[in-house]
């Protein structure tokens, strides 16, 4: 827990950081600062250092004030984009190239596919391909940077500040933000460059610069510099500054650029701690493509830059615009390459980090939720979604279960009495124990579910109010009030077998009687017939598919029709004086009445999650809402 607060304040604490050490070199003797006069009486390294430790910051800051007004804009239909992958590999490489290139940042998108790995929405296989086309898309970003636009800074700055301030809607608000980042972006590019203007004619510097050709070192400071900003475009923005001045070669370029590839799997490592095994492997699949990848390149840095400026000199393009493609050409050459190996790719990252032997655990946790993921709010409602689905889970194997002991010796019935195959296969397979937990009793399985779903009751609820209380798009918002009604649902429905239906057991002990034949056929079919609805709730919020949810909203009236039909049925066996129909008929009608009311729930959550979903064409209409 400690740890995963860190990860939450990181940035903020980086920007801190960088801002005080240059606050702190204001008062460093000159001396101690090497201040020397290379060309100019006013050149001086605390200057310098406070210029650009200054103008990375702004920039750093505008990188994220930039990204969160696009996640705020089109996070939502970016989470849905990636949560309906297919596994076509060629698809997602597709989908995480524009996911990335909107969102700004592919970090980002790599936690957010670590979060759906979590939640159970997405397969290592469909992750690898999303995984090279985020690589491909953050490249975008440099491409930008790469055009000269820091002049029109401070415009931008101001038309971003006004949107922001005097916008109506939350849309131009986020639209306000996304330009008032990229004007505060080039303005710390701005400050940088004019900072670093003096070291044009510093031998010294040049000759660092120079040694940067060196393909290990230049690797080395471009990964040490990117995990420490959390940013490959923070190192590209850098690198393209220097080149806009004069300060680096392509040859020196291209190694920092190959450091920052790997550099920016800090993200995604940082983001897998304390996460299922197969959201590691997500991380791990970052790494073993870029490390390959770096060492594919590394041996012929001089032919690539030959290629880069082969490119270039069609377009009479600069140094800064050659290392912009460079980092570009890279990566979508890596994704090419790396495409049809993703299966063997899989199979390595698998055999470095295999499959360990899960230990069913009577422990009551939560599997999904975690508070690190509160300031990514679309990420957090996937997981919580995810908690939900186990709730659905736990509730079906309650279902399942507490019909047993009402019908155990159903298994005597002769097949020609049981005239449903369906149900002759149910009674072949009554388990006579937990079917998860055989240590367990069947009653003392549906308690130890009746406990897990009022802590899961509890848990989700209050981290949805925390989530609540954060900056919520209206569409958001809609869904995260739905989803907390939706719990305390489920929780009414668990409620419902354990208090109603479980002290029903001994009431038919105490009768000495049994259903009849037909009884135990009904009960054992309507019983099915709900359970059905419960695993497709399940469905629906594991798949985050409202068409499953429609599909149940169908069911409801053939099943409320199934339910008057049986208990005609019943009565008329009343009537026709069935001694076994009369003694147990008060415990028949109370277990239909009971399943009845849990079909009833299923539909009304359905409807909740339905209507508090993300908006979209209504396919369904006949389906009325109310």
């Amino acid at each position: 827990m400690k740890f995963k607060k860190m990860k939450l304040n990181y940035n903020r604490t980086l920007y801190c950081c960088i801002t005080l050490t240059g606050i702190l070199l204001l008062f460093l003797p000159s001396s101690l600062m090497g201040a020397t006069t290379p060309g100019s009486a006013n050149f001086s390294w605390t200057n310098i250092l406070i210029g650009v430790a200054g103008g990375l910051a702004f920039f750093l800051y505008g990188m994220d004030k930039m990204s969160s007004g696009m996640k705020s804009t089109a996070g939502n239909q970016m989470r849905s984009i990636l949560a309906s992958l297919t596994k076509n590999r060629f698809i997602g490489l597709i989908v995480g190239t524009f996911v990335t290139m909107v969102i700004q940042s592919s970090s980002a998108t790599t936690v957010m596919l670590v979060s759906f790995v979590q939640a159970g929405l997405l397969n290592l296989t469909q992750c690898m391909g999303v995984i090279l086309g985020a690589d491909i898309g953050t490249t975008i970003t440099a491409q930008m940077i790469a055009f000269k636009l820091t002049d029109y800074a401070l415009l931008m700055v101001a038309i971003g500040f006004l949107l922001r301030m005097f916008g109506k809607t939350q849309n131009s608000k986020n639209i306000g933000d996304i330009i008032l980042g990229f004007g505060i972006l080039f303005f710390g590019m701005k400050l940088m460059s004019d900072t670093m203007a003096p070291l044009r004619t510093y031998a010294p510097f040049i000759g660092l610069m120079k040694d940067m050709e060196n393909p290990f070192m230049g690797i080395l400071i471009g990964a040490l510099f990117t995990a420490v900003v959390q940013s490959s475009s923070a190192t590209t923005g850098v690198l393209i500054v220097l080149a806009q001045q004069g300060l680096i070669s392509l040859e020196a370029g291209i190694p920092i650029i190959f450091g920052a590839n790997i550099g920016t799997c800090v993200t995604a490592g940082l983001s897998v701690i304390g996460t299922s095994r197969e959201a590691k492997r997500v991380a791990i699949a970052h790494v073993l493509f870029k490390i390959v990848g770096v060492c594919l390149f590394i041996f012929w840095i001089p032919q690539f830059a030959d290629i880069i400026r082969s490119l270039a000199s069609k377009f009479d393009s600069g140094t800064a615009r050659q290392i912009a493609n460079a980092h570009t050409l890279f990566n979508v050459s890596l994704g090419l390459f790396f495409l049809p190996f993703i299966p063997i790719f899989s199979k390595i990252i698998y055999y470095i980090f295999p499959e360990k032997e899960k230990k069913k655990s009577l422990e009551i946790v939560t599997f999904h939720i975690d508070d690190a993921m509160l300031e990514t709010p679309s990420l957090a409602v996937d997981l919580a979604r995810s908690e939900i689905a186990r709730m659905a889970q736990l509730l079906g194997r309650m279902l399942n279960a507490i019909i047993i002991p009402f019908v155990s010796d159903a298994r005597h019935i002769s097949n020609q009495a049981i005239k449903n195959e369906d149900t002759r296969l149910l009674i072949a397979e009554i388990p006579t124990r937990d079917q998860v937990f055989p240590d367990l009793s069947l009653l003392e399985g549906i308690d130890l579910r009746e406990e897990k779903i009022d802590f899961l009751e509890e848990k989700i609820s209050t981290y949805l109010t925390k989530l609540a209380r954060g900056n919520l798009s209206e569409e958001l918002a809609r869904e995260v009030f739905g989803m907390v009604s939706i719990v305390k649902d489920i929780e009414s429905m668990g409620d419902i077998i354990h208090r109603n239906m479980v002290p029903l057991i001994n009431k038919k002990k105490a009768l000495q009687y049994d259903f009849c034949e037909e009884g135990k056929e009904e009960l054992l079919i309507y019983q099915s017939k709900v359970l059905k609805q419960i695993n497709l709730l399940r469905k629906a919020f594991s798949s985050f598919d409202t068409e499953v949810a429609y599909h149940l909203m169908k069911k409801e009236r053939k099943y409320l029709d199934l339910e008057t039909k049986y208990r005609a049925l019943h009565l008329e066996r009343i009537i026709s004086k069935k001694q076994e129909s009369i003694k147990t008929s008060r415990i028949h009608m109370e277990l239909m009445d009971c399943m009845k009311q849990i079909l009833l729930y299923s539909t009304n959550i359905a409807q909740t999650f339905v209507g508090s979903a993300p908006a979209k064409e209504n396919n369904h209409p006949d389906i009325i809402e109310d």
